[in-house]
């Protein structure tokens, strides 16, 4: 089969034949239907991340969706042609095994959970990771109806967290340096818009969640949160923050980190999309040009939502 494989940091992907998976004994082999082109592949590539993958070379690909073709002897719940999806995870397929930027990939059948009617591809992809990442957040940080919380960064998972939070009837206030996107931003019924998220400094906010992660942008959640608030941390922009530990510990702030999400998070957002509660932006690429789309990542030209490559 084709796979795009990293072999080395700072080295581009390489499109390679290689042997179909096998199923073991509780694997599960999937065809692929759509793979999720995610920021974090970038820092694969580029040497950032590249020390959490399990091995080198290995097939990227971490937000996964497509059809059981092959069952382990001790696999249960699961069928032959079954739509599914693999949740992402740092020991999953992508990070810690091969994984979906490829006709194939296997997984553990703890791993895979089913794919509910009705959602196209290329939201299923993306729903694995973005939304899973974005939804689990929330609940890190109690986000419940009533809540006032604030969002920094409205791309692709924050966009998905308006959506989640509106929807638990949270009041939401949304910073976002591109102007360019306010429109798509307001029309999810944002209680507040603005660049900085310190301009809603008067509004007490009792969570904002920081989808961004720049360092400033940290600072300026801890500094505008309210007394006893929750700050979590999601982005991953840069690796270190100059922040105030005064406002920290005079506000009595709760600093949170929040990474990924369980299977049940995935299925709850899987279920909200199966409602036509919620959705991704996306624009649909090719398998062929998994490569080319990644560097469109590096390069800052991908605006459009989410990538994900999905087959014909």
């Amino acid at each position: 089969m084709k796979a795009w494989r990293l072999t080395a940091a700072k080295e581009p992907l390489q499109l390679f034949d290689i042997p179909d998976p096998e199923a073991g004994a509780n694997e599960i082999v999937v065809d692929v239907k759509a793979a999720g082109i995610c920021h974090t592949d970038t820092g694969y590539l580029d040497g950032t991340l590249t020390s959490i993958l399990g091995f080198t070379p290995i097939t990227l690909g971490h937000e996964i969706a497509g059809v059981v073709s092959q069952l382990g002897k001790d696999v249960t719940g699961f069928e032959i042609g079954q739509k599914v999806v693999i949740p992402a995870s740092v020991p999953g397929p992508g990070t810690g095994t091969d994984g979906g930027f490829a006709d194939k990939v296997k997984a553990f059948d703890y791993q895979v959970i089913a794919l509910p009617d009705g959602i196209p591809w290329e939201q299923a992809a993306p729903a694995t990771d973005a939304g899973m990442t974005s939804y689990h957040a929330l609940k890190r940080g109690g986000v419940k109806a009533g809540t006032r919380l604030g969002i920094i960064g409205a791309g692709g998972l924050g966009s998905l967290a308006i959506q989640f939070a509106k929807g638990l009837g949270a009041e939401v206030y949304v910073a976002e340096t591109n102007r360019d996107a306010w429109d798509r931003i307001s029309a999810l019924g944002v209680d507040g818009l603005v660049e900085n998220i310190r301009e809603f400094a008067d509004k007490e906010l009792e969570v904002i969640v920081d989808y961004a992660g720049f360092g400033t942008t940290t600072d300026d959640a801890i500094e505008t949160v309210g007394v006893n608030g929750t700050v979590v941390q999601v982005g991953m922009g840069v690796d270190r923050a100059d922040i105030s530990t005064t406002a920290i510990m005079l506000k009595q702030v709760n600093l949170l980190g929040s990474l990924g999400g369980t299977n049940e998070d995935a299925a709850e957002v899987l279920e909200l999309m199966a409602a036509g509660k919620v959705s991704s932006e996306v624009e649909v690429v090719s398998f062929d040009d998994i490569d080319e789309s990644i560097k469109r990542f590096e390069r800052g030209d991908a605006t459009k939502g989410r990538l994900v490559a999905v087959r014909d």
